[in-house]
């Protein structure tokens, strides 16, 4: 969770952040209000998983070729094109080591070990994101159902879904897909 603290800081910096923008309290040129329509938030993690700030940060947009130089087939399949691997088939699944879960797309911070659990469902399952403002939701109405998919705020890579039928305390199963996920080990 957030404290005021952080909030606060957060919101000093953005406002820091625009005033150097718009250069001695001037107004935007529309050039620097279309770039800052690409602006997100997100929460910052070291390594370590110890909370850094809350910052606006550019979205991530590659085109399908930068993505496909930087990504396996595998990992471009399932973060670009909505894909999921096969059960029990990921790296992370089976891994309870203690360390930070980032994006493989952009490095963006989403899931603590601290969260993950055994969902016995052949996927990496975590209770909670390491903070809301990193990931998104939305309808994924494929496959003839309904389900929330969860994907990166910072780059829209999708992660994979999130259910209602995770454990306590938040009763949430983040089902993610090991291929969209970078495990960094806690030093």
């Amino acid at each position: 969770m957030i404290g005021r603290r952080a909030l606060l800081a957060a919101s000093l910096s953005t406002a820091g952040y625009l005033v150097l923008r718009t250069g001695r309290g001037g107004l935007m040129s529309s050039a620097e209000a279309k770039a800052d329509e690409g602006m997100v938030t997100v929460t910052l993690y070291d390594d370590a998983g110890k909370l850094l700030r809350v910052a606006q940060v550019a979205k991530v947009v590659k085109s399908d070729q930068e993505w496909r130089a930087q990504l396996t087939a595998l990992e471009f399949a399932v973060t670009r094109q909505q894909g999921t691997e096969r059960a029990f088939s990921g790296e992370y699944d089976p891994l309870f080591a203690p360390g930070l879960y980032r994006c493989i797309c952009c490095g963006n911070a989403l899931f603590s070990s601290t969260t993950k659990y055994d969902s016995r469902t052949g996927w990496p399952s975590f209770w909670a994101p390491i903070a809301k403002t990193n990931v998104r939701t939305s309808v994924d109405s494929s496959l003839g159902m309904t389900r929330s998919e969860v994907a990166c705020v910072e780059c829209d890579g999708h992660l994979g879904h999130v259910f209602d039928d995770g454990p306590p305390p938040t009763h949430l199963r983040y089902c993610m897909n090991s291929a969209s996920l970078k495990f960094i080990k806690k030093p």
